[in-house]
C-alpha cells in the first residue's frame, strides 16, 4: 500500500510548531475545572492520580509515536487504521474522530463564552452570544484557510500565552503553599481513586490532533514522536504543579467551580483572578484553533482515498489548504455550538477517542509485521508490553461508560457505515475522477 503524497499541501508546520499544536490539543479547558473535582474525590491524594494518569497517557502516546513515525500523509488515526485494518475500519475511525472534534469544539466554544462573560456579562445569552460565537468560529476558520503557516503561528502564540499564564500561577503560588492543606488521613478507596484517574485521562487526550495534519509537517516521521513525547512531559509537569498550588493555597478547593481563578485570587488578589480567567480564554482559543485544523484534515484525507465526495479533497489554489473541508467543518462546528445540544449528553467525543486509541495500539503490533512496507523512525521500547498495558487500561476506561454513552457511540458508528456504504454505491466511476480531484492519493 502506497502512502498518501498530499502533493498539493504545503509542509509549513515545523518541529516546534508541532509541539505547540500537541500542547494546544491537550491543554484546553479541562485543567481550569478538574483540580477541584478530583480533590473532592480523594483529597491530597489527587496528586498521585495526576501521576497515575500521566503514566496511562505515556503508554498510549508511545504507541502513537511509533505508528506515527511510519507515515508521512494526512489523517492520523484514520490513516493508521486504514493501513492496519482496511478501508472500512479506517473510515469508521476517521468518521468518529471527526465527530469527536465537532463535539469537543462545541463544548469548549460555549465554555469560552462563559469565561468571556466574566468581562462582558451580556455575552452569555441572546444575540450577543450568537454574534460572539459566529465571530469566533468564522475568524478561526479564516485563519486556517489562509495558510497552514498562519494557523501554526497562531497556535504558537496562544500556546506561549497559555503557558505564560500558567507559569505565573505556578511560580507565584509555590511561595504561598500551606503545609497543613496537604494533611492526609486514610488512603482513598480504589473506586474513588480509579474514578479520579478516569476523569484526568480526558484532560490528557487531544495529543492525536498533532498527528492528523502530518501531510503538512516537515519530516513528520522524525518530528511527530518528538512532539508527542515533549508535549507529554510539559503537560504532565504543568498539571501536577497546578494541582500542588491549588491544594496548597485553596482550603475550600473541593467546592470551587473555578479552582485556578479562586486560588489565584488568594495570592494575587482580584487582578490575579482576572489574569487566570484571561488565561483560560487564551487556552481555549488556542485549543479551538487546533480543533479546526485537525478536524478538517479528516474529510480531506478520506476524500483523497475516494471515500467521500472529491470536493472535500480540493486545496485552495493560492493558500494550498483544504479550504472546502475547512468551511464545511467550520459550519458544522458553528451549528453545533449555537444549538448547545452537547450539554445534554453528547459524549461521543471521549468514547471515539478511546476507540481510536485501541485501533492504534493494536495497529502498532500489526504494522511491525509490515516493517518493510511501513518502516518506522521510532521504536517503542518493550512495544508488546506497552501495547498490551495501554489496551488493558483503555478497556477499563470504556467499561466505566454508561449505557447511554454506548448507545450514542453505536448510533454514530452506524451512521458512519451508512455514509461509507452510500458513497461507495453511488460515487462517480473511477474514470470520472482525476488525480487533481484527489490530491492526497498516491
Amino acid at each position: 500500500m502506497k502512502q498518501p503524497l498530499d502533493t498539493n499541501l504545503v509542509r509549513g508546520i515545523k518541529r516546534w510548531d508541532l509541539v505547540a499544536i500537541a500542547i494546544n490539543g491537550i491543554i484546553g479547558a479541562g485543567i481550569f475545572g478538574l483540580p477541584s473535582k478530583v480533590f473532592a474525590l480523594i483529597g491530597p491524594y489527587s496528586l498521585l492520580a495526576f501521576f497515575a494518569c500521566a503514566l496511562v497517557a505515556s503508554l498510549i502516546i508511545l504507541c502513537f509515536a511509533e505508528v506515527g513515525s511510519r507515515f508521512t500523509g494526512t489523517g492520523g488515526p484514520y490513516l493508521y487504521a486504514r493501513a492496519a485494518f482496511g478501508p472500512i475500519m479506517g473510515f469508521e475511525v476517521g468518521w468518529l474522530m471527526w465527530l469527536a472534534r465537532l463535539t469537543a469544539f462545541a463544548a469548549n466554544c460555549n465554555l469560552l463564552v462563559e469565561y468571556l462573560g466574566y468581562f462582558w456579562p451580556a455575552a452569555v445569552a441572546g444575540w450577543p452570544r450568537t454574534m460572539l460565537i459566529t465571530v469566533i468560529v468564522s475568524g478561526l476558520t479564516i485563519i486556517n484557510v489562509v495558510g497552514v503557516r498562519d494557523a501554526a503561528l497562531f497556535s504558537d502564540v496562544f500556546t506561549a500565552g497559555k503557558l505564560l499564564v500558567l507559569a505565573l500561577f505556578i511560580g507565584t503560588g509555590l511561595f504561598f503553599l500551606a503545609p497543613e492543606n496537604f494533611a492526609t488521613s486514610a488512603p482513598p478507596a480504589l473506586p474513588a481513586f480509579s474514578q479520579s484517574v478516569m476523569l484526568l485521562v480526558y484532560a490528557f487526550t487531544g495529543f492525536e490532533m498533532a498527528m492528523i495534519p502530518a501531510g503538512e509537517v516537515r519530516d513528520p516521521q522524525r518530528n511527530l514522536p518528538f512532539a508527542l513525547l515533549t508535549s507529554l512531559v510539559v503537560v504532565s509537569l504543568t498539571y501536577v504543579l497546578i494541582q500542588l498550588v491549588c491544594i496548597g493555597t485553596l482550603p475550600e478547593l473541593a467546592a470551587s467551580k473555578r479552582p485556578l481563578a479562586d486560588a489565584g485570587e488568594r495570592f494575587l488578589g482580584v487582578l490575579g483572578a482576572r489574569v487566570i480567567t484571561a488565561g483560560a480564554v487564551i487556552s481555549i482559543i488556542g485549543n479551538l484553533s487546533v480543533l479546526i485544523l485537525a478536524a478538517a484534515r479528516l474529510p480531506f484525507a478520506m476524500a483523497g482515498n475516494r471515500e467521500l465526495p472529491h470536493v472535500f479533497g480540493r486545496t485552495h489554489e493560492r493558500f494550498r489548504t483544504p479550504h472546502a473541508a475547512l468551511w464545511v467543518t467550520g459550519l458544522a462546528m458553528l451549528a453545533l455550538t449555537l444549538s448547545g445540544t452537547f450539554i445534554y449528553g453528547v459524549t461521543i467525543s471521549t468514547i471515539a477517542r478511546l476507540l481510536a486509541y485501541i485501533v492504534t495500539c493494536v495497529g502498532m503490533l500489526l504494522l511491525r509485521r509490515r516493517a518493510a512496507e511501513f518502516p518506522a523512525r521510532f521504536h517503542t521500547p518493550f512495544g508488546v508490553i506497552v501495547s498490551v498495558a495501554a489496551l488493558t487500561l483503555i478497556v477499563w476506561l470504556l467499561a466505566h461508560s454508561t449505557a447511554r454513552e454506548a448507545r450514542d457511540a453505536t448510533i454514530a458508528a452506524a451512521a458512519g457505515l451508512l455514509i461509507y456504504g452510500a458513497y461507495k454505491l453511488f460515487k462517480p466511476s473511477a474514470d470520472q475522477e482525476t488525480a487533481e480531484d484527489f490530491p492526497s492519493t498516491a
